[in-house]
C-alpha cells in the first residue's frame, strides 16, 4: 500500500461510465438490461437525476462480489470513480467497505489480494489528510486479520502513528487501530510489534481513566505479555502508565507479581508462588518462562549492585538457585540479553563485569552513582597527586643538573 496520492485514471463522461456500469451488474445478475438497473439508470440519466442513478449504482454494488476475478478491479475502480464524484462519498463508501469485507466468490484463492488492492486503491487515491482513510485502512486490516496476511501489514506499521495524526484522528479511533494491529501482529508470532501497539493502545488512556474497565483490561494484558514474551525484560518503562499503578487496587496480585519482575530478585518469585499457590498457571502466565526471566533479571541486579566489580561464582549459584556446574551458561544468557557485558573467568571462578543494566532507576541508584562518582573522584585525586608528585621531582632534577652544569663551569 503506498502512501502517496493517486489518480484513478477512468476514460468517458459520467453518463456513460455509469451507464456501463449498471449494464455490467444486470450481467453480472443475469437481468435483462431492458428491465433491470440498466433501463433505471438511463431514464435518471436522460432526466439529469444524476445523484439518484449513483446511489442506485451503489447500493446494487454488492453484486460486483460475484464478478470475474480479472474483472474485479476494474469494475470497483469505476465504482470508486464514479463514488468519488459525487458530496455523497463518504456514505457511498461505507458500503462500498461493507461489500470489500468479503472476498470474491469466483476467486477462492486470489480473492483477498484482490480485496486488499482495491481497498489499497481507495486508500491511496485520498488525500493524506483525508480522515475517510481511517475506515478504509480499518477494512485493510479486517481482511489482513481474516487471511492471514500479515507481510502486506507490516511494512506499514511505522507510518501508523503519523497516518492517525494527519486524520486528526479522535483517541478512540487511535485506541482501537492500534488493539487491532496489536491482535494481527501476535497472531502473527511477532512479539515486538504485538507489544509496541500494546504499549501505544494504553498510552491513550489519560489518568482520569485509568481505572476504567477498558484500561483495566488492556494494562493486565500488557503485564501478562510483559512476563510471557521470552524478549521482553524491561519493565520500567510499563511504570510510567496510570493504568498499571491503577491494578494496585483493583488487581493486587498481578501488581505484586509485576512489581517483583520489575524490581524484585527470585526469591520474590518464590515467595509469592508460596503465598499465592496456583495463582501464575491459572491466571495465563507461562510458569517456565517467567522462572527463566526473574533468574535472568536476579542475575543483572545481582551484577549492577556489585561493588567491586567481580561477581564470584558461588554468589551466582547462591541467587539463581542453580548448581555451581551452571553458573557459566546463566551469564552467557544473560549477557547474550544485552543485560550484562563481562568476562568469565573460570580460572578465578568470578564473572568480571564491564556494565550491568539498572533495572530501575531510583533513589537507590542515584546512591550507586554517588558512591561510584566518589569512588572516581577519589581515584582522579589520587592521579593527581602522582602526577603533581613527578612535575615537582622532575624540576628537582633539573635543578640539580643544572646546578651541576654551572659548578663545572666555574671551575674551568
Amino acid at each position: 500500500m503506498a502512501t502517496e496520492v493517486n489518480t484513478l485514471m477512468v476514460e468517458g463522461t459520467f453518463a456513460d461510465q455509469i451507464v456501463e456500469l449498471a449494464h455490467y451488474i444486470d450481467t453480472i445478475n443475469k437481468t435483462n438490461p431492458s428491465q433491470g438497473l440498466s433501463l433505471d439508470i438511463e431514464n435518471l440519466v436522460e432526466n439529469e437525476q444524476k445523484d439518484e442513478a449513483l446511489k442506485k449504482v451503489v447500493d446494487a454494488s454488492s453484486a460486483l462480489s460475484s464478478a470475474a476475478e480479472r474483472e474485479f478491479i476494474p469494475a470497483y475502480n469505476l465504482l470508486v470513480h464514479l463514488a468519488r464524484s459525487s458530496p455523497e462519498f463518504p456514505t457511498y463508501l461505507t458500503t462500498i467497505l461493507q461489500n470489500l469485507s468479503t472476498p470474491p466468490a469466483a476467486s477462492p484463492h486470489n480473492g483477498p489480494a484482490l480485496l486488499i488492492s482495491v481497498l489499497s486503491t481507495i486508500f491511496n487515491i485520498l488525500p493524506t489528510n483525508s480522515p475517510q482513510r481511517y475506515p478504509v485502512y480499518r477494512a485493510i486490516l479486517k481482511v489482513i486479520a481474516a487471511n492471514g496476511l500479515y507481510e502486506t501489514l507490516a511494512p506499514q506499521l511505522k507510518l501508523v502513528e503519523k497516518w492517525l495524526a494527519d486524520w486528526n484522528s479522535t483517541v478512540e479511533e487511535a485506541r482501537g487501530l492500534y488493539l487491532e494491529i496489536a491482535n494481527i501482529a501476535e497472531e502473527a508470532d511477532d512479539e515486538a510489534e504485538f507489544y509496541n501497539f500494546l504499549v501505544k493502545a494504553l498510552q491513550t488512556f489519560s489518568e482520569d481513566e485509568a481505572a476504567s474497565p477498558a484500561a483495566r483490561e488492556l494494562a493486565t494484558r500488557l503485564i501478562k505479555a510483559a512476563i510471557n514474551l521470552p524478549s521482553r525484560l524491561d519493565f520500567d518503562e510499563l511504570s510510567t502508565f496510570p493504568a498499571i499503578a491503577a491494578l494496585q487496587e483493583s488487581d493486587p496480585e498481578l501488581f505484586q507479581l509485576y512489581d517483583v519482575f520489575a524490581g524484585g530478585q527470585l526469591e520474590d518469585y518464590i515467595e509469592f508462588n508460596d503465598e499465592h499457590e496456583g495463582w501464575v498457571e491459572g491466571n495465563g502466565i507461562n510458569h517456565d518462562v517467567a522462572y527463566r526471566k526473574i533468574r535472568l533479571l536476579t542475575l543483572t541486579s545481582l551484577a549492577a549492585s556489585c561493588p567491586d566489580r567481580e561477581l564470584p561464582y558461588i554468589s551466582i549459584s547462591r541467587r539463581l538457585h542453580v548448581p555451581s556446574e551452571e553458573v557459566e551458561h546463566w551469564v552467557i544468557d544473560v549477557i547474550r540479553a544485552g543485560l550484562v557485558e563481562g568476562k568469565l573467568s573460570q580460572l578465578n571462578q568470578t564473572f568480571l563485569i564491564h556494565r550491568a543494566e539498572s533495572r530501575t532507576f531510583g533513589k537507590a541508584e542515584w546512591e550507586q552513582v554517588a558512591d561510584r562518582l566518589d569512588v572516581w573522584k577519589h581515584s582522579l585525586r589520587g592521579i593527581l597527586d602522582v602526577v603533581r608528585n613527578a612535575k615537582e621531582q622532575v624540576k628537582v632534577h633539573e635543578t640539580r643538573e643544572q646546578q651541576k652544569v654551572q659548578g663545572a663551569l666555574e671551575s674551568v
